[in-house]
């Protein structure tokens, strides 16, 4: 097994507390960093690749710069649905044919585009595809990625192992067990043929009404975040999986969906500097070998206040030259609409290359051709440069080089259930998830409560989950479900139930929001029934803010199953509260302060 990158002692002493470090087979000795190199200097930098890249035409370097979706659980489908998807998208009947067709260099795998069904189908699919790769054009093998940032963005789940998402672990405080997190769901999407999580989120969330971001983030203290996400970092490199920290330079201040519209950061250069910029350079500094870049513009970082995925001045003036980074660089989903609309389709890659960045990830639906294509003329043209080309490339293909997908393209479909969901990794999931669980209010010292049998509503916009999970320490639960945003009728209802019933658990999420008025009506009048009431935040923590007069009130952070079995364990005593606020929870109106980061009661 070849060596891989020599690290600092403070984080090769963190994974070892973590547990036994896996090391990937094949991954390929580190390739050293040329981060003053220019395009064209070949210093320092591997032969073999190089040659390669001299023998690949034009289509076949540009292909390599693209990581397109496909759709289709297996690589060769002829699934009607996605036989006609992709002939709507690609022109092709499915991903087999889009590789031989495009030369691409990876793919990224959904839910929606029916990848992700099962982890021995997702094995096969990876096999499909890089059977696909490997027999035609340049005969390169594909980079599959997907998000797996555990908790909210989890594409691949059950039986795959199911972990706390970035703010719950940084409730638990522990970066080992983000270490660990990341090293045990990194060997089972590796066992399945996924070479990156695009994960961890290096956001710092220091804006409650952020809409995109949230739990995704590890918090709103900077050392916290960049302790967390440097952890996470090191961990995915020991499972042999591609840590991709986003959204550069930081997402963390933004009230705006970049899904929809270009969010502006509004931080002087100090503020990104001391705020935005430090998480970054703790993973690039714990060896991080690729970075994702965030939709948003920064006028403190480039005055043009072009989106930072086609800015020269933030990716190659601050990520490549201020923070030395010389890995792959790899945009966010160019399908997302404020970046479209603000350049139009087929500037976007040529823009993308010539800041730059290296990959251009999911390009808008219809629209792959005419990227494709707008690469290949603005080369021709001399818009984007041979060197400019080929350095793009020599990153792509060091990248599959270093984490040996270049000598271990397939995986044993006969071994997936031996790595992916055991029950150790299971065990270690819900271990760290008892560790985030954070109890805000007790004022009426109702928690823990009491073992005797008792009759339990649950209701609100999560109950599956909390009254399995409850039902277990016996007595009567019922669930009853109203939504995000219930009307009258569905709190009439509810507050009818709670009246028949000793205790109610009242589940919430977002709901601070505009469109959340009816969770706020439901939390007001369940109240007002002078039963027991516990609130519990399924989601962002800041719901409090909404309904300041409820007396029990619970965060999870995640509405996963081992969430609510942590928060049964918490709500019954059987483990005391160990979780502290990642992030201070403002009053509704935001003039004050209603709790402080690192608040948080146990028992």
């Amino acid at each position: 097994m070849a060596r891989p990158k020599p690290r600092s002692n403070r984080l090769s002493r963190l994974i070892a507390g973590a547990g036994t470090v896996l090391l990937a087979a094949g991954l390929t000795q580190a390739v050293t960093p040329a981060a003053t190199a220019s395009p064209a200097g070949d210093a320092g930098r591997d032969p073999a690749l190089l040659g390669l890249i001299s023998r690949m035409s034009l289509e076949e370097k540009a292909g390599q710069l693209f990581v397109p979706h496909v759709y289709g659980e297996t690589a060769d489908t002829t699934n009607p649905a996605d036989v006609a998807n992709n002939q709507r998208v690609y022109g092709v009947n499915n991903g087999a044919e889009l590789i031989r067709k495009y030369h691409l260099g990876g793919v990224i795998y959904y839910a929606w585009s029916n990848n992700v069904n099962n982890p021995e189908q997702i094995a096969g699919l990876s096999n499909g595809l890089q059977r696909a790769a490997l027999s035609s054009g340049p005969k390169l093998p594909l980079l599959v990625t997907t998000d797996q940032e555990g908790g909210l963005i989890a594409r691949v789940g059950p039986p795959a192992t199911q972990f706390p998402g970035a703010m719950a672990l940084a409730a638990g405080r522990r970066t080992g067990d983000a270490a660990t997190a990341a090293r045990i769901s990194g060997t089972e999407l590796r066992a399945i043929g996924i070479h990156s999580p695009l994960a961890p989120d290096a956001d710092v969330n220091i804006n409650p009404a952020n809409p995109v971001i949230g739990i995704r983030s590890f918090g709103s203290d900077t050392k916290l975040v960049s302790r967390m996400v440097a952890a996470q970092s090191a961990g995915y490199e020991q499972a042999g999986v591609i840590a991709s920290p986003k959204h550069f330079p930081g997402h963390g201040d933004t009230d705006v969906d970049s899904h929809l519209d270009i969010p502006e950061i509004t931080h002087t250069r100090e503020q990104m500097n001391s705020i935005d910029l430090p998480p970054f350079r703790a993973a690039i500094k714990s060896g991080t070998d690729m970075v994702m870049t965030g939709h948003l513009e920064v006028p403190a970082l480039d005055p043009t206040s072009d989106s930072a995925t086609v800015s020269r001045p933030i990716i190659t003036g601050v990520l490549r030259e201020q923070l030395g980074f010389d890995g792959l660089v790899v945009t966010d989903a160019l399908d997302m609409d404020g970046l479209r609309l603000k350049y139009g389709d087929e500037e976007i890659p040529v823009r993308v290359i010539n800041a730059g960045a290296d990959i251009l990830l999911k390009s808008p639906e219809t629209k792959f051709d005419l990227q494709y294509r707008s690469v290949l003329n603005a080369v021709r043209s001399g818009t984007i440069t041979q060197a400019r080309l080929n350095e793009a490339v020599y990153r792509m293909l060091r990248l599959k080089k270093r984490y040996g997908v270049f000598k271990k393209p397939f995986v044993d479909e006969s071994k997936v259930g031996d790595v992916v969901g055991t029950k150790p990794h299971l065990a270690a999931a819900q271990r760290m998830t008892d560790h985030t669980t954070t109890l805000v209010k007790n004022d009426d010292s109702l928690l823990p409560l009491s073992a005797e049998a008792r009759s339990v509503l649950v209701t609100g916009a999560l109950t599956a989950a909390p009254a399995e999970a409850i039902a277990k320490r016996g007595g009567t639960v019922d669930p009853l479900a109203t939504g995000t945003n219930p009307n009258a009728d569905r709190i009439a209802s509810a507050v009818a139930a709670a009246k028949e019933h000793d205790l109610t658990v009242v589940t919430t999420n977002r709901a601070t929001l505009e469109t959340a008025k009816g969770q706020r009506d439901l939390v007001s009048a369940l109240l007002g029934t002078g039963k027991p009431v516990i609130v519990v935040a399924v989601r962002d923590p800041y719901d409090i803010n909404a309904f300041t007069a409820a007396p029990t009130y619970v965060a999870t952070y995640s509405a996963t199953p081992v969430a609510m079995e942590s928060l049964a364990r918490v709500l019954f005593g059987e483990r005391s509260p160990g979780g502290k606020l990642p992030v201070s929870i403002p009053t509704a109106d935001g003039s004050g302060e209603l709790y402080p980061f690192g608040h948080g009661l146990s028992y």
